[in-house]
């Protein structure tokens, strides 16, 4: 079985070709303007390095930024409407509230109140108004918008008033994709709603992305089965992500941390990934990503579905160096995916971290006769305030004194030092594709986060219903039914809430179908 990992960058796209735990090859190629000519050099390049034809391949994990990318850049998003199931209740703060202007817009910042919703221990705040439904389904349909996110109080502990609102639109609104914010997001109504609407507003750029990614893989000759990286360290199928593009979000830095504990052997460790633009600092717990514990936001705008506890710095290969002295300023702007062109050594005319590290007689690459005039004080300077934002992003991850290894991968981790913080660093072999390695071995996942209600049923049962839902949803996302295993589990028993409630978490890993 040969196995393709991909990683598409702001700055490179890596590849990789795999046979069991063996990497045959691993390639960098710059990103291209339109993603796909980048991903088709890097593929053909790491099959030819790895001397196997395209047909052999069983299987291809692709990783990328482009949903998250489209949030930040405010580009590619649909119009969407806002439905919130809540009224005569929760109306003071209506949807999108807290949205910066240009988001909202983009997204076209349209919403409706409607009836029903339920109380935290699953009561009706009141019932749904068919009528009213579909006099709203009459006004989106009006306005020509295409995507719905629908959103109920307290769905995580209820989504049947979520599933029966879009049974009723759907069938005044054929043709009209839904997202339901049971689905996504956590409790916290205005953080869950949120991150139903961003979903739904990157339904349409999913669909085209994936069929761009399944054009590029059979332009290779490809014709295998391809999965796209979820911020977990798992893998969606096309369908899956068509579905829930947001669960893309931090897919990259979570790549790399999984393909850093692969590399290093090492399960438990902070793991510091430098690439061309951006340093991704996170914590390895088991083998897999620390989850953050709080709201995430996103391009300016609150969430709370599943995300890993990342802190990224503005420091990688690509990164300008400006200034001297008190002025010196390194970061946060970099020539990104320009860095062959503009970079001292390879050229240009602008001081970047890689003509820094060249000159330090860290790396040796481009032309070092570009750099000779360069003062050496004024390098060792640079290298100090590097290692300065290295030390501090990596102490802002620690939660325990304990001394752990610092796992340094990435093109541009030649900048990481070798102990940063007191703690060691290691580099482990095909550190440079991490990322992509992190790809190529993920497995599917399945996960559950919601309230249980143990009036009428014990706490044994609730974790079996619970870890029965992780493990459908992981068979529905591609998982071999019989390699499926419990990875994370927890309940926490609700105090507050009557009717002697507990919320589990809980996710099941399996191996990928084929």
């Amino acid at each position: 079985m040969f196995r393709i990992g991909v990683d598409v960058g702001g700055t490179n796209t890596d590849a990789v070709v795999m046979q069991g735990d063996a990497i045959l090859s691993g390639v960098k190629s710059p990103t291209t303007e339109d993603v796909m000519g980048g991903v088709v050099d890097a593929v053909e390049r790491a099959l030819s390095d790895a001397a196997i034809t395209a047909d052999a391949v069983t299987a291809v994990m692709i990783g990328t930024t482009h949903f998250t990318n489209a949030v930040v850049e405010r580009r590619h998003l649909a119009r969407t409407a806002a439905l919130r199931l809540c009224l005569p209740a929760a109306q003071c703060l209506p949807p999108m509230v807290d949205w910066p202007d240009d988001i909202k817009g983009a997204v076209g910042g349209q919403f409706w109140m409607a009836k029903g919703g339920n109380e935290f221990d699953g009561r009706a705040i009141s019932s749904l108004d068919m009528a009213e439904l579909d006099g709203i389904a009459a006004e989106i349909g009006a306005a020509g918008i295409t995507s719905v996110a629908i959103t109920s109080v307290f769905s995580p502990v209820s989504d049947e008033m979520e599933r029966t609102a879009m049974a009723r639109l759907a069938e005044r609104l054929p043709g009209v994709d839904f997202t339901l914010s049971s689905e996504i997001g956590r409790l916290g109504i205005l953080e869950r709603e949120n991150a139903a609407i961003m979903n739904a507003s990157l339904r349409a750029l999913s669909e085209r992305t994936v069929d761009a990614f399944g054009r590029a893989l059979h332009k290779v000759g490809l014709t295998c089965p391809y999965y796209i990286t979820q911020n977990d360290g798992t893998l969606m199928s096309r369908e899956f992500v068509q579905s829930y593009p947001v669960l893309t979000f931090a897919s990259g830095p979570t790549n790399s941390m999984r393909g850093a504990a692969f590399l290093s052997g090492k399960s438990d460790a902070i793991v510091v990934d430098v690439g061309g633009t951006t340093t991704d600092v996170g914590a390895l717990v088991k083998g897999f990503p620390r989850p953050a514990s709080t709201t995430v936001d996103v391009g300016g705008v609150r969430t709370n579905f599943r995300m890993p506890d990342v802190f990224a710095i503005g420091l990688g290969g690509g990164t300008i160096v400006q200034g001297d002295g008190e002025t010196l300023k390194v970061g946060p702007q970099s020539v990104g995916y320009r860095l062959t062109t503009e970079a001292l050594v390879f050229g240009g005319a602008t001081l970047t971290a890689s003509d820094v590290a060249v000159g330090l007689g860290l790396a040796d690459f481009g032309d070092k006769g570009a750099i000779a005039g360069l003062n050496p004080a004024h390098l060792t300077a640079v290298k100090a305030r590097i290692d300065e934002m290295l030390t501090n992003a990596v102490e802002r991850m620690r939660v325990s004194p304990d001394p752990i290894p610092v796992l340094a991968v990435g093109g541009g981790s030649i900048l990481v030092p070798d102990h940063v913080g007191g703690l060691p660093v290691i580099r482990p072999d095909h550190f440079s594709v991490a990322n992509a390695v992190g790809a190529a071995i993920g497995q599917i996942s399945g996960e559950v986060d919601r309230i249980f209600s143990l009036e009428s049923k014990s706490r044994e049962d609730a974790l079996s219903e619970a870890r029965q839902e992780a493990t459908d949803k992981a068979i529905a996302a591609g998982a071999k039914p019989d390699s499926i295993e419990l990875l994370d589990q927890e309940d926490v028993p609700l105090a507050y809430l009557p009717g002697n409630a507990t919320r589990i978490r809980l996710k099941v890993v399996g191996e990928m179908n084929g």
